[in-house]
């Protein structure tokens, strides 16, 4: 955090009212890193999508200040915005209007006036980022659900984007559908240096991609750290309507119930495996 280029995404004070006066964020203060993979992970009403939006300059009407860049977005045009940054929808069918997924991709550069040339290379490459490559000219409609939210990515990635903004981007997958989409977001950042912020229920995903974790509860930071910091005990998350990954469950209740002294919580299962093995050497 030493200079402006080092922070993708910076709010101040950010606060927000629903029209009926109900606070939605109260006093959200955040820094995202540029090149970062950071999930915003609270139960339903939380505030996760109406800060997304908010960062994202579809809401422009919230107290306090959101950086881009260090750009503060209610002085960025949309364009200048989109520009730099996208936000990919929890449900598809809000994002994909084309008739084919080429043209749907090709939509968003098209309209910032690249030359065709340059729009043929652009919606290549962010069809193979997102495994798509082959599919070009199919419909949308016959696209998986996945592949919809696939699609969505690579419309925001052939405009250029270095930070992504998604809403639930695991939600109505199945398991291998979820397991694929953080690996593939995970590739975007590591490979890309994509700047990602997203919104998500999948706890026992989270420990095995995400950088930092942002626990939001009743609109406000309850906290903000790396998953080994904000992963607490079972009691913690619940109050903020959450649970702990249920690897570390499982050594919490190992650890409270039968008296095994874990020294620390793993968070997933080779953790976990480890973390057993050394106990086995030490009681055996």
């Amino acid at each position: 955090m030493s200079g402006l280029t080092q922070i993708a995404i910076e709010t101040r004070g950010l606060s927000y009212n629903y029209p009926d006066r109900t606070a939605a964020l109260a006093d959200i203060n955040i820094a995202v890193k540029k090149g970062g993979f950071t999930g915003i992970l609270g139960s339903n009403g939380s505030g996760k999508t109406t800060m997304l939006r908010c960062v994202d300059g579809l809401i422009r009407n919230f107290g306090g200040t959101v950086l881009i860049e260090g750009r503060d977005v209610k002085k960025l045009s949309p364009r200048e915005i989109y520009s730099r940054m996208g936000l990919v929808f929890q449900n598809p069918d809000d994002q994909l209007f084309a008739g084919t997924l080429w043209e749907d991709v090709a939509f968003g550069p098209t309209n910032m006036g690249f030359a065709s040339n340059e729009i043929d290379r652009r919606v290549k490459a962010a069809l193979a980022d997102v495994e798509l490559d082959g599919l070009a000219g199919k419909s949308i409609q016959h696209l998986s659900f996945g592949q919809k939210k696939r699609a969505c990515i690579a419309g925001l990635l052939a405009m250029g984007h270095g930070i992504l903004l998604l809403d639930e981007p695991t939600a109505g997958l199945d398991p291998m559908g979820e397991y694929r989409m953080m690996r593939l977001l995970a590739k975007l950042n590591r490979e890309n240096g994509t700047t990602i912020l997203m919104a998500t229920h999948s706890v026992d995903l989270v420990p095995l991609f995400l950088d930092e974790l942002i626990i939001l509860s009743r609109g406000q930071v309850h906290r903000h750290g790396s998953p080994e910091d904000v992963f607490t005990a079972p009691e913690e998350m619940a109050g903020v309507k959450l649970r702990l990954p249920q690897i570390a469950e499982l050594i919490h209740e190992l650890k409270h119930k039968d008296n095994i002294p874990f020294d620390r919580l793993p968070l997933t299962v080779g953790e976990a495996r480890r973390e057993i093995i050394r106990k086995m050497g030490i009681l055996t």
